[in-house]
């Protein structure tokens, strides 16, 4: 929650006072529910039991497999080399991950403010194989309601007391001290709080927040980027992080550049020096949630509305990026909802109002040009892949054909159990 801080003016004929009053307010906060540090870093556990996946999360697809996060829960496994009848073959229980990045046989995942890998190159029996603590410092878990949380644990506690690892809502009665004071002719009032305690690579949906170039992982977190060097025996953190504003929401790499969506436009970033991030431009938009992705220096955007994204638009932007330094508008669309997307040789896979899939040869025309529509389900994210198309959506795990793009059909449903 942010610091309490209340403005009022007006008018008064005289000069040189300040006064202090006392007042109660009661109002609803979310304070931090924690656990040990050591309970914490030794409750990651490999299942080689199945876990039906009760909400849908960031996946990757690496070899044949499929990595589904369950956020703040963990990890399912996914045997996926037949699309047509996926098995769900085993779980990873880790708490506070929302992403994952696969590399090399190796799987990194967040847990909340650690960074832990395991070693998949056996799929049916992933080996947890270490963690490199406090790489993701402030990363904390999402309220399950629209209260806000306490600004003094939620950003700005030292551990501690242990880790973060949920929220519990709580009615809170406190004093808030206003001090008033004549300042250029006007009264101003400020109110405060007492202050309290297969190629290697594995391929990402569009709402990841980790993203692979050369020997490193990148990955953004509030106005933070996180750098970890993966080429030795164990990962490293490479250099401090790097504040970087916009809220940055998810982030893709492209050639030498990093493209990140924020609420409010698309940044782009030079890794050309992997561990110097250089800025190179901002391309704003109206307020709203966004990933991006580019193909052949065409980057697609989406912005959608909702709770925590601020108005109410709902588009796709498309720009030309072949100069990164100045990107050009090339069309918006008015959308429904759209979330993920992903781009594969032409063909764009779009989440929204279910499934739109786009000829996107040419952006002007990309509207008249729609392949395919399947309705009745929300879709969240998507990773295109050999004539496959993966998108999870709040009700399952949706697989299609692609082969034919006068035949899309789809090969099979994995559905997720709500609790």
């Amino acid at each position: 929650m942010k610091k309490l801080f209340v403005l009022f003016v007006g008018i008064f004929a005289f000069s040189g006072c300040s006064d202090t009053v006392t007042e109660t307010i009661t109002y609803m906060i979310n304070e931090p529910i924690f656990m040990s540090a050591q309970e914490f870093r030794s409750s990651a556990k490999v299942t080689t039991r199945s876990e039906a996946i009760s909400s849908h999360g960031k996946m990757c697809f690496y070899d044949g497999y499929i990595y589904i996060s369950e956020n703040e829960k963990g990890i399912h496994i996914i045997d996926n080399r037949n699309p047509a009848k996926p098995q769900n073959i085993g779980f990873i229980e880790l708490i506070g991950n929302a992403d994952l990045a696969i590399r090399h046989d190796k799987l990194y995942a967040d847990s909340f403010i650690d960074l832990v890998w395991f070693d998949i190159s056996s799929p049916y029996k992933p080996i947890l194989e270490g963690r490199l603590e406090n790489v993701f410092q402030g990363a904390i878990p999402i309220p399950e309601n629209n209260y806000g949380i306490d600004y003094n644990y939620g950003y700005n506690y030292d551990g501690n007391e242990g880790v973060i690892v949920g929220w519990k809502l709580t009615m809170r009665t406190e004093a808030v001290n206003y001090s008033h004071e004549y300042l250029d002719g006007s009264w101003v009032t400020f109110a405060t709080r007492p202050s309290g305690g297969s190629s290697g690579v594995g391929i990402n949906g569009s709402m990841s927040r980790f993203a692979l170039y050369e020997d490193y992982l990148y990955s953004v977190i509030n106005n933070y980027m996180s750098i970890v060097d993966l080429s030795g025996e164990e990962p490293v953190k490479a250099v401090e992080k790097i504040a970087i504003g916009g809220n940055v929401e998810t982030i893709f790499s492209y050639k030498d550049n990093m493209f990140m969506g924020t609420p409010t436009g698309m940044l782009i970033y030079s890794v050309a020096n992997p561990l110097e991030p250089t800025y190179i431009v901002s391309v704003w938009h109206v307020f709203g949630c966004d990933p991006v992705v580019v193909e052949n220096d065409i980057a697609y955007v989406t912005i959608h509305s909702g709770n925590l994204c601020g108005q109410n638009a709902n588009e796709l932007l498309i720009y030309d990026v072949s100069n990164v330094s100045s990107p050009q508008h090339l069309v918006t669309y008015s959308m429904t909802k759209p979330k993920g997307l992903g781009i594969d040789n032409g063909t764009l896979f779009l989440c929204d109002d279910g499934l739109k899939i786009f000829d996107a040869s040419n952006p002007q025309t990309l509207i008249a040009n729609k392949l395919a529509h399947y309705s009745g389900m929300e879709g969240y994210d998507v990773i295109p892949f050999d004539n496959v198309l993966m998108m999870i959506a709040e009700d399952g795990l949706y697989q299609y054909d692609y082969s034919d793009l006068n035949n899309i059909y789809q090969l099979s449903k994995l559905p997720i159990v709500k609790n």
